[in-house]
């Protein structure tokens, strides 16, 4: 469809700040020294001190075998901002007003002797402070050694169940836990990792994060949808044709190749990002902004996708390795390890019915690009007459731009100025960094923010993980087995494998290019 028109909204201002997270608050950063902690954890407390947003009695213990002093560790975190934070240049003020607040705890996280240490420096900053801190424990580490740290941390006292927790003076602080993705890596895994730190605390105090959801435009989906009566409407079978989410990267895996032998695309991209887009763009309202209330409805999506059984991972995925992977460090010279998939997803339920829900995610592709794309149903009758003309009227595209360019298009038909009647294509266009004055926060900003606050929305429970593993199981099931002994190969820079533009070709539809 030819682009005629750019229609841009009138400029919006926003003036909000965030509301400081409640009570005191110390967070230990287990794996402080690593690479996420320096890229994304570090930027992200230092931004919420620029706005003023963390506690006023905030305190930030690195746990780390590298980390041997203090002075060690508020180095490397300084250096970190300078490469890292999306403000620049770093100021000094903000920075000699958190530094202090900075201690360190060297140690593995398997040794009994450091957790003591540990303890000693939490007792030692609440004495400080003259008040008990809440504690955040951020296991910034890999899932296998999730249980280890929650068993080390309630044998010195440190952190037991909710639930079972005595008041002291009248309040009680909590203590929660961060743990990174992916959780588990099959859904055996999963139910015994979940098993294994129910032993220790309750469901209410594990926040499992995605970054995906801290991101802004993500969250804009649920406000998209149901503070504007003009969509809501819409959104069922009735209208939607079919769906299209989309996660593509230009860059490889990076040197990465041992870490993506072990991972692949389906538990890196898949199981996370991909089913958790899904689950808000197709939820059913909830009764209300609750964070349980919102994770119930997401829940009952994934409950409600059609189960792959048989042939249908044959049918429905299309897995694709981009040319040169094997010749990565740490990639096995005969891999099959996919870093391209495309799948035909279904919900089966009285909303969505019938309609195909196409995910796709891969790296080194033509361009870096998130977005999830509403094709809406073709107009039932031409009333234009000449064919030439009915041709040319596309159905109606609403698209949500997660990132780079993040905002959001709807793509209709309008009459081209003239004698004859020539219809073309119009994109409306809505971007983020053009209708508002204040840029949009980094994920873990957020997300860092909602744990101290206590507010689980955008974080995934026990069930949604474990539904989700149990329907990328059956594709893992089946690549593994060894039934397929090749995997289709792209080319660098391509829009992938061409299976999988056959893959929704056979039901009449065609990817959004990437190009």
């Amino acid at each position: 469809m030819k682009n005629i028109a750019q229609v841009v909204p009138t400029r919006l201002t926003a003036h909000v700040a965030h509301a400081p997270a409640t009570g005191p608050c110390a967070l230990v950063l287990f794996g402080a020294t690593g690479d996420l902690a320096k890229r994304k954890l570090v930027p992200a407390l230092y931004n919420l001190a620029v706005e003023e947003a963390l506690p006023e009695t905030f305190a930030l213990v690195g746990f780390s075998r590298s980390a041997t002093s203090g002075d060690v560790l508020r180095g490397l975190q300084r250096e970190a901002l300078e490469h890292f934070s999306r403000r620049q240049p770093v100021d000094e003020v903000v920075w000699d007003n958190l530094s202090p607040r900075i201690s360190a705890v060297p140690g593995a996280v398997d040794d009994p002797a450091a957790y003591a240490a540990l303890r000693a420096e939490l007792e030692r900053i609440d004495q400080e402070n003259g008040v008990r801190c809440n504690r955040l424990f951020y296991c910034a580490t890999p899932a296998s050694v999730f249980p280890s740290i929650l068993r080390q941390l309630a044998g010195v006292g440190l952190i037991s169940k909710a639930s079972q927790e005595v008041a002291r003076d009248g309040a009680r602080p909590w203590a929660r836990v961060i743990v990174e993705k992916p959780f588990g890596r099959d859904l055996e895994s999963a139910r015994a990792l979940n098993a294994q730190c129910l032993e220790v605390i309750d469901e209410e105090q594990i926040y499992r994060i995605d970054h995906y959801l801290g991101k802004e435009t993500v969250q804009n989906i649920l406000v998209f949808r149901f503070a504007n009566t003009i969509f809501e409407p819409l959104w069922n079978r009735n209208h939607v044709d079919h769906v299209e989410i989309t996660m593509a990267e230009e860059i490889d895996v990076e040197g990465r190749g041992s870490f993506y032998e072990e991972t692949g695309v389906i538990r890196d991209i898949v199981q996370n990002h991909l089913l958790q887009m899904l689950a808000l763009c197709a939820m059913e309202p909830p009764v209300s902004f609750e964070a349980e209330e919102i994770r119930d409805m997401k829940a009952q999506v994934l409950r409600s996708l059609r189960p792959l059984a048989g042939y249908d991972v044959e049918e429905k995925v299309v897995r694709g390795q981009y040319e040169g992977y094997r010749d990565e460090k740490g990639v096995a010279p005969g891999s099959c390890t996919p870093t391209y998939v495309a799948l035909t997803a279904h919900i089966d339920n009285w909303r969505w019915q019938g309609v195909p829900f196409y995910l796709r995610a891969g790296k080194a592709l033509a361009r870096r690009v998130t977005e999830i794309s509403f094709h809406f149903r073709q107009i039932p009758f031409c009333l234009f007459g000449e064919e030439n003309v009915c041709k040319r009227i596309d159905a109606n595209v609403l698209k949500l731009r997660i990132q780079p360019d993040e905002g959001i298009s709807l793509r209709f038909a309008s009459k081209v100025p003239g004698d004859g009647l020539d219809i073309g294509g119009v994109n409306m266009n809505f971007r983020y960094a053009d209708a508002f004055d204040r840029p949009a926060p980094e994920a873990y900003e957020r997300l860092l923010l909602d744990c101290m606050r206590g507010d689980a929305t955008l974080f995934a429970r026990r069930d949604e993980v474990e539904l989700s593993w149990k329907y990328v199981q059956p594709i893992l099931a089946d690549w593994e087995c060894g039934r397929h002994a090749s995997v289709p190969l792209y080319a660098r820079g391509s829009e992938g494998p061409k299976e999988a533009t056959a893959l929704v070709r056979a039901t009449g539809h065609a990817w959004e290019r990437l190009a």
